[in-house]
């Protein structure tokens, strides 16, 4: 019984967990300081981009969590899925995007984000690649000592030839 979890990855999980709280505070205070000095539509968008960012991270984190200490292969594939689509795009358009005004411990925190989140995409993708193959191997031996059980040995009485 192989352990398929990965080390790096709850590491990097464990500290993001507690990343995450400072990570929203100080977003959350720099978007009431440059409020006023924003246009309409970025108001907008990153009103929403902190709604979607504080739930999905939620359910991310505890994909993570459960997918990789448990060796879930849904729950680790649900966590990378969400870490690629909407994380990792929208910290890096919270990066990059130079309309946002964004202020220096702003970027700060971005950059330290998207260091987690692009470090567990990697681990995840290995670990999950690891334990989809674990797990493949697993049930092609099973399949093969099942089929191994059901075999008739030579040279014993069967049923088929009376004895």
């Amino acid at each position: 019984c192989e352990i398929l979890s990965s080390l790096p990855l709850q590491m990097s999980l464990y500290f993001n967990v507690y990343f995450f709280p400072f990570w929203w505070l100080i977003t959350v205070a720099i978007l009431f300081l440059k409020y006023p000095v924003l246009s309409d539509y970025y108001k907008f968008i990153l009103v929403t981009i902190m709604i979607l960012v504080s739930l999905t991270e939620l359910i991310r984190l505890y994909l993570g969590y459960v997918g990789n200490l448990l060796e879930k292969v849904p729950e680790l594939a649900g966590f990378w899925l969400l870490t690629l689509l909407p994380q990792l795009p929208i910290i890096l358009f919270l990066l990059f995007n130079e309309g946002l005004k964004i202020h220096s411990l702003e970027r700060a925190v971005h950059i330290i984000f998207a260091a987690f989140l692009s470090f567990q995409a990697a681990a995840a993708f290995f670990t999950l690649r690891r334990m989809v193959n674990t797990l493949a191997a697993r049930f092609r031996l099973t399949e093969f000592h099942r089929l191994q059980e059901q075999r008739p040995v030579p040279g014993a009485p069967s049923l088929a030839t009376g004895s």
